[in-house]
């Protein structure tokens, strides 16, 4: 209506430029190619927007932008020697391929092949933590599986560039176990300062507002 119309103000807003803001903050971090990597990153998130499945815990807006600059960024400081290619796919990976679903891995997998032609996806190795898990599972005698480490390693890849997470699944998915089982297994490693004792408290969330 007219009248409630005039009581409010017209006001203009604008897209950012994703590129742009990725490319100063990858520059930040050191990287020598950054507009050619910004570039990449903000097609990878384009694509994936388009054609892979709508689901409510997807986001491919400015915090993924962020969340995977963030990882580049740790990435470049613990192994600058790493080709910068490398640093960025491996970033946009373990970033965003633990909250894809089981048919959406394999679209996403093929757009980063498509945007990073040639180059091989890096292969991370947690020799203590995978060593740790397999004998926490063992003791508590279940059967370890190769997907249920890899769901522990993504967990903890998570936990370090992210303040915050879900873990979301259907009811007997392995959820709780996935982080006991981490939980279990960085408390146990020893001289190594990637791993911390990790200790778990448990709030209402009725109780958070």
């Amino acid at each position: 209506p007219d009248n409630l119309k005039a009581l409010f103000r017209p006001m203009a807003m604008m897209v950012p430029d994703y590129a742009l803001i990725a490319e100063i903050r990858l520059f930040s971090f050191g990287f020598d190619a950054p507009k050619q990597l910004a570039g990449k990153l903000v097609s990878t998130f384009r694509l994936s927007s388009e054609q892979l499945s709508s689901q409510d815990h997807y986001d491919f807006g400015m915090r993924a932008v962020n969340t995977v600059i963030q990882a580049a960024g740790l990435l470049k400081k613990s192994e600058p020697d790493l080709a910068e290619d490398l640093t960025m796919l491996r970033a946009i990976r373990d970033s965003n391929l633990p909250k894809f679903l089981k048919d959406d891995v394999l679209l996403f997998r093929a757009i980063i092949k498509d945007i990073f032609p040639g180059v091989q996806e890096p292969v991370a190795e947690y020799a203590s933590l995978e060593a740790e898990l397999r004998k926490f599972t063992e003791d508590a005698g279940e059967q370890y599986v190769p997907t249920f480490e890899t769901k522990c390693i993504q967990l903890y890849e998570m936990t370090v560039v992210r303040h915050g997470m879900m873990l979301v699944g259907p009811t007997g998915g392995g959820k709780s176990r996935v982080l006991k089982s981490l939980q279990a297994a960085m408390s146990r490693i020893e001289g190594d300062p990637r791993f911390e004792t990790v200790r778990v408290v448990k709030c209402n969330p009725k109780s958070i507002t």
